[in-house]
Parts: C-alpha cells; sequence; structure tokens
C-alpha cells in the first residue's frame, strides 16, 4: 500500500448482481444513482419476471440522492417508481438523444449499436448531475423540454451537451462490447451479450455491420461463424434461436478457457463446475442449434436428434455430422482451438500454440477448414458470455492483459 491516500475525484461503481442486496450499497451516500436498460438475467437471484428484476436494481436508490433511468416497460417503470417513492429518491426519466441532438450537430458515438444511445442519454444526465453537485462549470445549457410521453415520471433535464462531454461520448471505447476487429481476411465481431435482450441487440449490430461492409465479388464466397458460449443459470435455448436469422455457415461451441489446460486460466475458471460439466454443457448448446436446424428445415418434424459424435468424454473436437439443410456444428474443448479451426492461419495477428494432431479429423472440421482458407472474407460472431469475449481477446490482443 501506498503511504499515502489515492486522491479519487470521481469513481463510477457498478452494482455487481441485482442491487437490493449487493454490497456496493456500503456506499451510504453516493453523488448520483442510474439504472439502465433492464433485461431478464441472474433468475436464481433476482427473479423470474421483470418487475422482481426492477425491485432488485431500485435498491440502490438512496433518501434525498437523484437517480435516472431510461425508458423501460410499464411495468418495471412502475415498480422503479415506487421503490424511488418508498425511499425517498428523486427518480427521473432520461429524454432521448435526439432530443439533446435538437438544433445541434449530431452526437457521435464511440460505440456501435443503436442501444448504445439509451446508454449515452444516460451517461450524460449521470455526468451532468455529478458536474453541478460539485459545482463545475460548463455543465450544458438547458433547453426547452417536452413532457414525458410515459408520464410515470418527471422528464429529466434537456440540455445542450458541452464539447467535453460530445468528446467524451465520441473517444469511449469498451473492448468486449459491440466491437470490431479486423484481421487480413478475418473479421472479429465481439459482443458480450448473454440476456435475450442484449442478444437481439446484438443481431441487430452484427447484421447492420454485415450490410455495411464493402461486398466480395459473386464467384469468391464469404463465410460466416458463430462462437457461442453461455453459463450459469442461463437458458441457452432462446439465445441461439435469436442468432439464427444472421445465417451462419458454421456455428462453434467451447467452455470460457483459453487453453485445454489450467494454467493461465485463474481468472477465467468457476471451481463450482468442472471440465466435464462445462464441455456438456457446450454439446447441450450443440444439441440446441441442431434442433434448430431440423426445425427449420422440416417444420413439422418434432424428434429428438440421434447421440451426438464424440459424445462428452471427447475433450477435444465433439462435432455433429451435419444434414443437407442448415448449419454444421463443432464443439472445441477451449478457446484456443477453436480460434485456430476458425482462422486457419489467416488472422496474421493471432499467436497460438500448435494445433493437436486430431483437430481436423473430423470430416466437418476437415471440409470446414478448407472453406475457410478458401473464403474472400470470414465473419466471426463472438457472444453469449462476456467470459468467452474475454478469453478471445485475451488471445487476438494480448496487450490487453498486460
Amino acid at each position: 500500500m501506498p503511504s499515502d491516500p489515492l486522491q479519487v475525484d470521481l469513481a463510477v461503481v457498478e452494482v455487481g448482481i441485482g442491487g437490493a442486496y449487493d454490497c456496493t450499497n456500503i456506499i451510504r451516500k453516493p453523488v448520483v444513482c442510474g439504472v439502465s436498460s433492464l433485461g431478464i438475467d441472474h433468475t436464481s437471484l433476482l427473479g423470474d419476471t421483470m418487475e422482481k428484476i426492477a425491485w432488485q436494481k431500485g435498491g440502490i436508490f438512496k433518501h434525498g440522492v437523484p437517480a435516472f433511468t431510461v425508458p423501460q416497460p410499464d411495468g418495471p417503470l412502475a415498480v422503479l417508481r415506487e421503490r424511488a417513492e418508498q425511499i425517498s429518491c428523486p427518480l427521473y426519466l432520461c429524454p432521448p438523444l435526439e432530443a439533446l441532438e435538437e438544433g445541434e450537430p449530431p452526437l457521435t458515438l464511440g460505440l456501435e449499436g443503436e442501444h448504445q444511445r439509451a446508454n449515452a442519454a444516460l451517461a450524460l444526465q449521470l455526468a451532468r448531475c455529478w458536474l453541478q453537485r460539485k459545482d463545475h462549470q460548463g455543465i450544458g445549457e438547458l433547453k426547452a423540454s417536452r413532457p414525458s410521453l410515459l408520464c410515470q415520471l418527471p422528464l429529466a433535464p434537456v440540455f445542450q451537451p458541452t464539447s467535453h462531454m460530445r468528446h467524451g461520448l465520441r473517444d469511449t471505447e469498451w473492448p468486449g462490447r459491440t466491437q470490431t476487429l479486423r484481421r487480413g481476411p478475418l473479421t472479429w465481431y465481439l459482443d458480450g451479450a448473454h440476456t435475450s435482450s442484449s442478444v437481439q441487440a446484438c443481431v441487430r449490430w452484427f447484421r447492420q455491420a454485415l450490410h455495411r461492409r464493402p461486398k466480395s465479388g459473386p464467384e469468391v464466397p464469404e463465410v460466416r461463424v458463430l462462437l457461442f458460449n453461455s453459463t450459469g443459470d442461463r437458458d441457452p435455448a432462446p439465445l441461439l434461436k435469436l442468432l439464427r436469422p444472421c445465417q451462419f455457415d458454421y456455428a462453434v461451441f467451447c467452455p470460457n478457457l483459453t487453453e485445454v489446460s489450467s494454467t493461465d486460466n485463474a481468472d477465467q475458471q468457476n471451481f463450482m463446475v468442472t471440465l466435464d460439466q462445462v464441455l456438456l454443457r457446450c454439446l447441450e448448446h450443440q444439441q440446441h442449434w441442431s434442433r434448430l436446424d431440423e426445425e427449420a428445415a422440416s417444420p413439422d418434424l418434432w424428434s429428438t436428434p440421434g447421440p451426438e459424435a464424440g459424445g462428452p468424454a471427447s475433450l477435444l473436437l465433439a462435432p455433429r455430422l451435419p444434414h443437407a439443410h442448415g448449419t454444421s456444428s463443432l464443439v472445441f474443448s477451449c478457446i484456443s482451438h477453436a480460434l485456430q479451426w476458425i482462422s486457419q492461419g489467416r488472422d496474421p495477428d493471432l499467436q497460438t500454440p500448435s494445433s493437436p494432431r486430431d483437430l481436423l479429423a473430423h470430416p466437418v472440421a476437415s471440409s470446414g477448414a478448407s472453406v475457410l482458407r478458401e473464403a474472400a472474407a470470414v465473419h466471426v460472431l463472438v457472444t453469449g458470455s462476456l467470459h468467452l469475449v474475454g478469453g478471445v481477446l485475451k488471445l487476438l490482443d494480448p496487450s490487453l492483459s498486460q
């Protein structure tokens, strides 16, 4: 510990899970609080409805401390309002970013995705409130505001963002959230979405990004690959179903471990589960994907898929055999092996250990490797787990781990 205490001007404290019973409540008198868009997650701890989750999130409200939120469904918004009234917390609804842009140049966001506009609107209100409470100058001139359309909460101030605020929004970087890395013919799209609402936003962003890309010639194929994992008590089936419109050529599943060995994986390990258990979960993801394939090919077919090739004991590679319609899918035992197969040595910056001998032993892996090597462009969406995205980034950009 340094001899002199650290001088902290501003601390942004993110709640871990929920709010009502989170350890961050040790901060009894924050300057301001914010609640972003609510989603269904951590249901075993927070409840299985948006209203129950809203009650937990409202646990961060403090007596006399202003709080801000973004538009929510009516039920959860009513719960937040009731929680604020019980605690005597002044709660405001953030106006949309368009209201702050009116009559001004459009705001440029460093983070891609339409959903980031609501996050930016919340961030601006929190920043302005903190500056105002600390008697800073240049907090942005107030503009004429319109009544709240929801009529459940008073509308937060509509103001003109300062140049510093504009620069902050423009220069914001958030690795692993709507992040794009272009490496030769490969483009990696990384987003740690792991709830239905965030996966929906991820799909919109990914499809828009593909629509904006330069088109390859018709004679040269492009390949789309999904790299996915989901952990905890989350139901992967609805998340995978939301990803279907992206029309992937291959779906790849692996645990959140960069290597098969536990060495250098300490920050990724969950000591409540074994390697066999996380691999079994990946096989379950593959089975869900297979069922979606079969439903798409034969809407009236409700039979259960047959046993998967490889089985849970196949720790290196457990793929399924493809059928005539749908996506080929593979299960790898770690992120490193998955990235080696997807990249086929075509990512000039990807440094991974030597490939296992039987990495291409299965027909799907072998034939897919040829397709990936010959494709003009390979678009890889990595999503479903923040830990998976973190592990992928650790290999794609080792400097982030230094």
